[in-house]
């Protein structure tokens, strides 16, 4: 029976193989390695070791031996105790015994087992097929520039690092005075815009309210001649409107409210969504209501709003 065999095809299942009556292979496995000496990668591996006084019979080797000899495990049992008395015998008489690709075994001055492992077979599963890689050396060559024509009185000048973090210091600011100048306009340039499409926004409700006030015709059967009265007004078609009520009687008490705290108020006529409007007064510029506005909002009412009048 070749047991040596049997026992190379179980180390690379188990990481502790015992052999009843002799001592238990133990593994470990270490990772890939390189070696400077020669520039070479080894791949993961498998490292065997041997403790002899790891003897009782876990089974793995009678059982496996017992499936491939196609014998009972108590026959197998009894092959492995007499392959285990030759092996100590020889020993004994020779003081080494050698195991074909696992290792070699020897007794020491104090007839203790020293066991040697092989290396040319790696019992780790996953690194088949991995052998070991020698990378060549890679040889730089320094290369020396001789400058045997420069002459002495050649100079040469070197920039002053100082200098030019200050001509880079110097570049750096005027940049960023352009782009903060810039920003300043392109701010300038979007207030002036909004206030623009905003002035565009409340001429175009103004005038879709003017568009849907109600006509009033009224006829007459026998008109008084009609007087020319030559009055001179200023035209303010700019109006602060304070609200517009349901109730006329809400109306007047916020119209005589205002005229009490010093606005120059004014009450619309009804309008066409049977409302009515009261003013904090009207203003010949846009800019002089706009400010009013901006005032009575902050004190008064926020939500006070400009009406402007189309002639």
């Amino acid at each position: 029976m070749n047991l040596e065999h049997y026992i190379s095809q179980l180390l690379y299942r188990y990481q502790c193989l015992t052999i009843p009556g002799f001592g238990a292979f133990l593994t470990d496995i270490q990772s890939a390695q390189w070696h400077e000496a020669n520039n070479g990668f080894c791949s993961p591996k498998k490292l065997i070791s041997f403790n002899s006084f790891l003897k009782n019979n876990d089974g793995l080797l009678a059982n496996h031996v017992a499936q491939n000899e196609k014998i009972s495990y108590e026959s197998a049992v009894v092959s492995i105790d007499n392959e285990i008395t030759k092996w100590k015998n020889e020993l004994q008489s020779a003081n080494n015994i050698s195991f074909k690709s696992i290792g070699e075994f020897n007794l020491n001055s104090e007839k203790n087992i020293v066991f040697t492992p092989y290396e040319q077979v790696n019992y780790l599963a996953s690194s088949f097929g991995l052998t070991s890689l020698i990378a060549p050396s890679i040889k730089r060559e320094v290369i020396e520039h001789l400058f045997d024509d420069v002459k002495e009185e050649e100079v040469i000048q070197l920039v002053s690092d100082r200098n030019i973090g200050r001509t880079y210091l110097k570049y750096a600011a005027v940049i960023v005075l352009s782009l903060s100048f810039t920003g300043i306009m392109g701010l300038k340039l979007y207030q002036d815009k909004v206030a623009s499409d905003t002035l565009i926004v409340q001429t175009e409700v103004q005038q879709q309210v003017q568009n849907t006030i109600q006509q009033a015709t009224f006829v007459i059967s026998n008109p008084l001649p009609s007087v020319t009265l030559s009055v001179k007004e200023e035209n303010r078609p700019y109006h602060i409107v304070a609200g517009a009520f349901r109730l006329e009687k809400n109306a007047e008490k916020v119209y005589k409210r205002l005229t009490r705290k010093g606005f120059k108020a004014k009450r619309l006529a009804l309008n066409s969504n049977g409302l009515f409007p009261v003013l904090y007064g009207s203003f010949p510029t846009l800019e002089e209501a706009e400010r009013i506005k901006s005032d009575i909002q902050k004190s008064e009412n926020p939500n006070a709003w400009i009406l402007i009048e189309e002639f």
